[in-house]
């Protein structure tokens, strides 16, 4: 008993250094965790937001297909188009830097990467930013920022003395604007419609400019005053564009206002500049907003529900709480995110209803995800969120290059990490660096994500066979040389393996040769409760036993 004693405790020292040696390192991208019998069985879209590629991933973190013959950086959304094109808006550093979202080009791509169509649209007086979205006809809604002087700010019933000191300086605000694109392929494209936030302004500042009146009294119109916080040259800062086939409205994102705005897009270009015309008869004066009534004159801080928001879109149909709106609520000042669903006072015409006086309902949330404890999902800037079809959401902290889905309870069941900088993929294990120009954010930043069902029409007839995972040296022992790879080690709660058949069983022991587990689905299986230490694992299939030393945190 004592020499078996001995030969168990020197293992156990030699396992340990072998440890230290090669395992005394922790995974710090790709995938982290992956439920496979909760995950969403689909592929995730995610462009860097530092580098020109954009990639299509599995649940197991591997490449199933990838567009790197773009030169530009995102500026900020990619879409993946029902015929297999890649829709990207592109950073271009145009003239009217607005500090955050620059654009002024818009991409598509095959899916061979062959450039189909592009268009640029930036000068000294706009420049499309952030979002975009491809209508049913075939054309593209994008935000866009169009220069105002000071002087025609001043005449619209602004409060010049509010603003910050870079409007004062460079002698001009930057308001947005929506602009609908007939593409013209191969370049180019033409304008067929437009809403402009200027078009919808009131003002209780100056009795003796343009748009006097009671912001209180008209919700549907814009109060330059917001919620009386100090204006910066980006004022409306919109960052995301959803539109609503059923009722042919649009949605966008006012991070300045922390609210939501959803217009009529049936008007014509005219009639959106006015208060009359279209479906709702209402032009183009908002149908419905919602976040922060005080921008419209009703309540107080107390009542404000976003705060900087990113990515506002209908939830769409298929998908439980289709109709809904969804949001990644940022947090600023409150200092965690959360994703939240809201219900509108909507009828089955797309007509909103309000009691005069008061707030657009509603007051509470239909759903929301925060994490546990909420500081510890902080995305004070970009991300976004999206539901998919068997009710799970999955959630972009865009300035960290996290993704996660989680389920409508709230369990995370499925975590990736981008392992994407501006110098390309980084190895596994290395520090991801903090961006230079804003040390708060990661360089492995994203500004948004969406995962695609496998019987999406835009994967028929295409090769998804997956390839390796995006980061370098994954680590792996494998002792007959295939491309079997099990991480991340060391692990906490989960165990994953990739390049398998799907055929394998595998054996979980401690270091003495104790069976800790056995089974075919090891990603399902949770070791939280296991103690810290070394673990054998071992992955058997027809031909061959493959041996791996695990390390558990």
């Amino acid at each position: 008993m004592i020499k078996k004693s001995i030969f168990i405790t020197l293992q156990i020292i030699l396992m340990l250094s072998i440890a230290k040696t090669n395992y005394g390192q922790t995974q710090t991208m790709g995938v982290f965790v992956n439920d496979t019998a909760n995950t969403y069985k689909g592929y995730t879209l995610f462009a860097p937001k530092q580098n020109t590629m954009t990639y299509l991933i599995n649940n197991e973190g591997q490449v199933v297909h990838q567009w790197t013959a773009s030169t530009f950086a995102p500026g900020q959304a990619v879409y993946l188009l029902e015929n297999g094109n890649l829709l990207r808006s592109c950073m271009t550093q145009g003239q009217l830097g607005t500090g955050g979202g620059e654009g002024g080009r818009i991409e598509e791509y095959d899916w061979n990467d062959n450039l189909v169509w592009s268009m640029d649209y930036s000068t000294s007086n706009y420049m499309s930013h952030h979002d975009i979205k491809k209508l049913p006809n075939g054309n593209i809604i994008m935000l866009v920022v169009e220069k105002k002087t000071l002087a025609q700010i001043e005449a619209a019933g602004f409060d010049t003395a509010t603003f910050q000191p870079d409007v004062r300086q460079k002698g001009f605000f930057l308001p947005d604007c929506i602009i609908e694109i007939q593409p013209t392929y191969p370049t180019g494209g033409t304008v067929v419609w437009e809403w402009h936030t200027m078009d919808h302004l009131i003002q209780n500042h100056d009795a003796t400019k343009l748009n006097y009146g009671i912001p209180s009294a008209h919700p549907e119109l814009i109060d330059g005053a917001g919620d009386h916080r100090t204006k910066p040259l980006f004022w409306n800062h919109m960052n995301a564009i959803d539109y609503n086939p059923t009722f042919d409205q649009i949605v966008m994102s006012v991070r300045g206002n922390s609210e939501l705005w959803v217009i009529d897009h049936s008007t014509t270009t005219a009639q959106s500049a006015s208060h009359a015309g279209g479906i709702r008869g209402k032009g183009g004066d908002l149908l419905y907003r919602w976040g922060n009534p005080q921008c419209y004159g009703i309540g107080n801080n107390s009542n404000e529900t976003y705060f900087e928001q990113h990515d506002v879109e209908w939830i769409k149909a298929g998908c439980p709480g289709a109709g809904d709106l969804l949001c990644f609520n940022n947090g600023v000042n409150r200092n965690y995110s959360s994703v939240d669903q809201i219900t509108p006072p909507v009828d089955a015409s797309g007509n909103y209803s309000i009691v005069a006086g008061n707030a657009f309902a509603p007051t509470n949330l239909t759903w929301t995800y925060q994490a546990t404890p909420p500081t510890s999902l902080y995305a004070h800037d970009i991300s976004g969120a999206q539901r998919l079809p068997n009710g799970n959401t999955i959630i972009c902290a865009g300035p960290f290059g996290d993704l996660y889905e989680v389920t409508a309870a709230g369990q995370v069941v499925w975590k990736y990490k981008s392992p994407v900088t501006n110098t390309g993929p980084l190895a596994q294990y290395d520090s991801i660096p903090h961006n230079p120009v804003r040390p708060e954010e990661l360089m492995n930043s994203i500004f948004r994500v969406y995962k695609y069902p496998k019987t999406y029409s835009a994967f028929t007839g295409h090769d998804l066979t997956p390839g390796s995972v995006i980061e370098l040296g994954v680590n792996s022992s494998d002792l007959n040389s295939s491309k079997l790879q099990v991480y991340p080690n060391p692990f906490t709660d989960f165990i994953n393996v990739i390049n398998k058949s799907g055929k394998e069983t595998y054996e979980l022991t401690n270091i003495v040769g104790e069976i800790i587990w056995t089974g075919m689905n090891i990603e399902n299986q949770e070791f939280s409760t296991l103690l810290p230490g070394i673990y054998i694992l071992k992955v058997k299939d027809k031909s061959s036993i493959k041996t791996v030393k695990l390390i558990k945190n």
